[in-house]
């Protein structure tokens, strides 16, 4: 996944990329998303689809799009997730045609998906950037999903069961960024996302205009 970047005065154009961040749930990659996003320009985050009820302050369109696992099984049926994975009992989905609405408008894409997600995206666009976000303890997990109050004791329960699953899987990422405190979590996140694009990977096309302008040049 590849597409022309919007350039800043002074900048040169360069090559976009995707950026996947997963964490257990209550890790909190929702709030430093959203923190990241208001931090670092030219960068949008993909709402995917999901199966499970919206939270109270969840808005649809916003935060995911809600929808039936009727109209989930049709969509995957049909080949429209780049991913997909059944977690915590509820399907959660990145469409494609997300991704493609983002990238036409010429920007960076986030990508909030659980480790599974993240491995089929790992093995469907290999330049991707994947970071982990991982909770100070158990302990700060627990109180974070007990404060969040939006699952039952057993839907707690499967949560946090999983999760010791999921941060033991850290080391399949690019990155791993530990959430004690937010604002010292989310400059290190815009520190990745800023050091990813200027690699050196990620700069043929801008850098083949500058060494253009080498050819013929008088000495």
């Amino acid at each position: 996944m590849s597409r022309t970047h919007d350039s800043h005065p002074g900048d040169v154009r360069r090559r976009g990329m995707l950026v996947v961040i997963s964490s257990p749930s209550g890790g909190g990659k929702g709030t430093l998303i959203r923190s990241l996003l208001g931090r670092v320009p030219d960068l949008r985050y993909s709402v995917s689809f999901t199966t499970r009820a919206p939270r109270p302050s969840e808005i649809e369109g916003t935060h995911y799009h809600f929808v039936s696992p009727e109209e989930f099984t049709s969509m995957r049926e049909r080949g429209e997730f780049l991913e997909w994975a059944l977690v915590h009992n509820n399907y959660y989905g990145t469409a494609w045609r997300s991704l493609e609405q983002t990238d036409s408008a010429g920007h960076d894409v986030v990508l909030e998906i659980d480790v599974q997600g993240a491995q089929t995206v790992r093995e469907r666009i290999r330049d991707a950037v994947h970071i982990f976000i991982l909770p100070p303890s158990f302990e700060v997990l627990r109180e974070r999903l007990v404060k969040r109050g939006s699952e039952s004791p057993t839907e707690l329960a499967v949560r946090l069961h999983n999760a010791a699953a999921e941060v033991a899987r850290y080391a399949e990422f690019d990155y791993v960024v530990i959430n004690d405190e937010i604002e010292f979590a989310t400059a290190r996140l815009a520190a990745v996302i800023v050091a990813e694009r200027i690699r050196a990977t990620r700069q043929h096309e801008p850098a083949g205009r500058v060494l253009a302008t080498f050819t013929g040049a008088q000495v």
